[in-house]
């Protein structure tokens, strides 16, 4: 078979993949009674696929903005025929009597707090990603899930991707050679929104959603949405959107951590906006082919803007580039033809939930494609490529003892102090 023929048959296997997708074995069963912690943009995406995917009900929902809570129980009533209880206090919302599954979509700093709560009370979780704002944070969400024994499904849809399956079915099969360096990126101009220190909206509780992270003044460019590109809540563009390219390609690869860090960037276009590098490059030696992240948040990102999201794989046959519906081949070697596929997934959201509450119906956590383990090890990934920018130096990882090598300045960016009455579970 060559390598056309090998990407044709593959891709067409993902299609009769997606042609039964829709008829989920989640909808067998009983009917699992969900709580969601966060009501807002994307608290609702995953609501809305568990919803799809059938047979199963949301009984409690807890926010901390009244207005995301009102309008999202409004929504929820009207899509499963009741309304969940509402609640502004986490804690309260676990309490609830008869509750089956926990899904955390609150920003990174509240995750491991929440997650813990939730393994303390037994329940299985899907949280979304990253697994946690810092190192130390994930570990101890480790721990937690290992000792309640739950199903754990963390938010790395792009595991459902046919694209990068198909990806590694070809690299594995050979056809691209050793792969000897790996390059991923997201180039895109963010929409910064309002940057003037202001009073947050009435139905906002501020101090409660900055949580255990810094309570900085407010403005709507660190708020609702937008929290990404501010340093103490969404820790930037690689932890938030490369975190799953960086997944994908340790997915791709059958790849662990990296052993080495070395970051560089800046602020160069949108400063006095956002406090996290808009510009990046960041070399991360993974054991089995060095990685090279890279964005820019400004311009026009690459020369060909169809590679502004995705990744490369340099092979000694072939150089591949994929992304979550494509895959596009050049093969090495003089007048050659670069390959394009097509290769969809429909409902790669409803795929990666769905997937989950099978696991939760037939206990059985073998059959998840994103575990807490191993989030741990593509979150931390990042994170650690975020603290060798921030301290300028190369930071060394020892996988075993899970711990940074002879580096006093990174080794303290593990772990963060927690603000006021939270204590951190590190």
């Amino acid at each position: 078979m060559n390598r056309r023929q090998f990407i044709s048959a593959t891709a067409m296997g993902s299609a009769a993949i997606a042609s039964s997708f829709y008829i989920p074995a989640s909808a067998a069963g009983k009917k699992l009674k969900i709580a969601l912690i966060g009501t807002g943009w994307y608290g609702m995406v995953i609501a809305k696929a568990a919803l799809k995917e059938g047979n199963v009900e949301f009984a409690g929902i807890c926010d901390v903005d009244t207005d995301h809570l009102t309008k999202s129980a409004d929504e929820l009533e009207k899509l499963q025929g009741s309304r969940p209880k509402t609640y502004k206090d986490y804690q309260e919302l676990l309490d609830m009597k008869g509750i089956d599954v926990v899904f955390i979509a609150s920003p990174p700093q509240w995750h491991a707090l929440q997650f813990i709560a939730a393994c303390k009370k037994g329940y299985d979780i899907y949280c979304e990603k990253p697994l946690a704002y810092d190192v130390k944070e994930g570990l101890a969400m480790i721990d937690a899930a290992k000792k309640a024994g739950n199903i754990v499904q963390i938010g790395f849809q792009r595991r459902q991707s046919e694209a990068f399956k198909r990806t590694r079915a070809f690299i594995e099969s050979g056809e691209a050679g050793k792969i000897l360096q790996i390059g991923a990126q997201i180039h895109y101009n963010p929409n910064v929104a309002d940057t003037s220190v202001q009073s947050p909206p009435p139905s906002l509780d501020w101090d409660a959603w900055c949580g255990p992270a810094p309570k900085l003044d407010y403005r709507p460019s660190i708020g609702h949405f937008q929290w990404r590109l501010e340093k103490e809540f969404g820790n930037g563009h690689l932890v938030d959107w490369g975190i799953h390219h960086i997944d994908s390609i340790r997915m791709i690869m059958g790849d662990q951590m990296p052993e080495s860090f070395q970051t560089s960037g800046g602020i160069m276009h949108l400063k006095d906006k956002i406090t996290t590098p808009d510009t990046l490059i960041a070399h991360m030696a993974f054991p089995k082919a060095p990685v090279v992240w890279q964005h820019r948040m400004w311009g026009t990102g690459s020369m060909d803007p169809s590679t502004n999201n995705g990744i490369f794989f340099y092979g000694e046959k072939a150089t591949i580039f994929a992304s979550d519906s494509k895959m596009v081949v050049m093969p090495t070697g003089k007048d050659q033809e670069k390959q394009e596929f097509s290769i969809p997934t429909p409902g790669m959201q409803e795929r990666h939930v769905g997937e989950f509450l099978d696991a939760v119906r037939n206990k059985n956590a073998s059959a998840l494609s994103s575990t807490v383990e191993d989030a741990f090890q593509s979150s931390a990934s990042v994170q650690l490529a975020m603290i060798a920018y921030q301290t300028k130096s190369i930071v060394r990882w020892d996988t075993e003892k899970k711990s940074v090598i002879n580096n006093p300045e990174a080794t303290k960016l593990l772990k963060r102090e927690y603000r006021g009455k939270w204590k951190h579970p590190g």
